[in-house]
């Protein structure tokens, strides 16, 4: 179906940028407003974060019920954090089953992260891993482990498992590359699976890499600093899809392809604009390509809907002007790599530090629910030996 003029997300489905939500809540999904987003608003995916759900349970009454179930069996916090996360999950993965469907498994996707803590731990991630596949249990399910280098191996044997995943937090080039091949390892060892029943999707942070590039240039303080201001987040994602491109026509994933296999498709995250001086849409805009990924946060779908300007496919016929930007960054002593591997590092301890404060929310929650437990009636007197009552 032809997307009417003034329906600029169905312009962007039609272009093929899957649409997709970066955020959930028990309050999202018990009104129906991720089921109206679907329907209205093209979104045919979901993504979490610890961020996310931290502050989803911060924010009113929709997890008291649980949570006091919770208290009342004196769960430890791991197990009522992975209790109060999967049951959003799994909610939302029935709720975008119809786009799962609708799409031979392509979308309707639902992302859970794995706890943050292990990023660096390579078989506990795996572990945490099967358990959230298992206890969410919906075909439609990504499991989010981090592109750290412990990360990489972790993805391997998940896909390997027929976990389907989502790698978080890919910030430079070189790792983005190293995924791509730990992807295509999962799938070739991946014997007598059903490949094209295991799908991933590549997570690249976008708004991150302008929030500190922008401030180390705002360190320099000249002209020729000022000019390449909010370019570098724009330029490193459309050098991320020239070299998806490259990986995907190689012989190593024809052979794949042949055996059912679906490429990685690349996943603009981090796509709300942090600076108020650049256009609220501007990483939508600019990120234009069929067999992509945007994922937004609500404020951001709204903002495309209301006045997003799209202007085609815009990202091919970009990667040298993409390639100049960072030339120009280096002329002035701003280091990619070590850009990169700043954001890496602190992109897995925002989220360490939101997995804390999201066990510290339920803690409260819960201490607070077993207060208002009624009290256990008092036991009856036990007979004395020989006694009748």
């Amino acid at each position: 179906m032809t997307p009417q003029p003034d329906d600029t997300l169905g312009q962007l489905a039609a272009a093929g940028v899957a649409v997709w939500l970066d955020d959930i809540s028990r309050e999202r999904l018990a009104t129906g407003n991720l089921a109206t987003l679907a329907r209205d608003m093209h979104v045919t995916g979901v993504t979490s974060n610890p961020t996310i759900f931290a502050n989803a349970l911060s924010h009113g009454a929709a997890y008291n019920d649980q949570v006091g179930d919770l208290a009342v069996r004196e769960v430890t916090l791991d197990e009522a954090a992975r209790e109060i996360t999967t049951y959003d999950i799994r909610w939302a993965c029935d709720v975008l089953r119809a786009a799962f469907d609708a799409t031979g498994g392509l979308d309707g996707r639902v992302s859970i992260e794995v706890d943050p803590r292990l990023a660096r731990e390579t078989a506990k991630t795996i572990a945490e891993a099967r358990a959230l596949w298992w206890q969410v249990g919906r075909p439609n399910l990504f499991v989010k482990i981090p592109a750290t280098a412990e990360g990489l191996p972790a993805i391997t044997q998940c896909l390997r498992d027929g976990i389907s995943v989502n790698v978080t937090l890919i910030f430079s080039l070189e790792r983005y590359g190293q995924v791509i091949d730990a992807f295509m390892a999962g799938l070739e060892e991946a014997e007598g699976r059903d490949l094209s029943a295991i799908s991933s999707v590549a997570s690249f942070f976008v708004s991150r890499m302008d929030t500190e590039v922008d401030r180390r240039l705002g360190k320099l303080g000249t002209p020729a600093a000022d000019a390449l201001r909010g370019k570098a987040a724009i330029a490193n994602a459309r050098l991320a899809y020239q070299l998806h491109e490259q990986k995907f026509a190689s012989l190593r994933w024809s052979a794949l392809r042949e055996r059912g296999a679906r490429p990685q498709r690349p996943l603009w995250a981090s796509t709300s604009a942090k600076d108020p001086a650049y256009r609220d849409t501007m990483y939508v805009e600019e990120l234009v390509a069929p067999g992509t990924v945007n994922t937004m946060p609500e404020a951001t779908l709204h903002a495309t809907a209301a006045h997003g300007e799209l202007r085609g496919d815009t990202i091919h016929g970009s990667y040298q002007e993409a390639s100049d930007v960072f030339v120009a960054l280096a002329e002035l002593g701003i280091s990619y790599d070590d850009v990169t591997g700043v954001l890496e590092q602190e992109g897995v301890q925002k989220f360490t530090t939101s997995w804390h404060e999201l066990l510290t929310t339920i803690e409260t929650e819960m201490a607070a629910a077993g207060a208002r437990q009624p009290a256990e009636p008092a036991a009856e007197p036990v007979a004395a030996s020989g006694e009748t009552t």
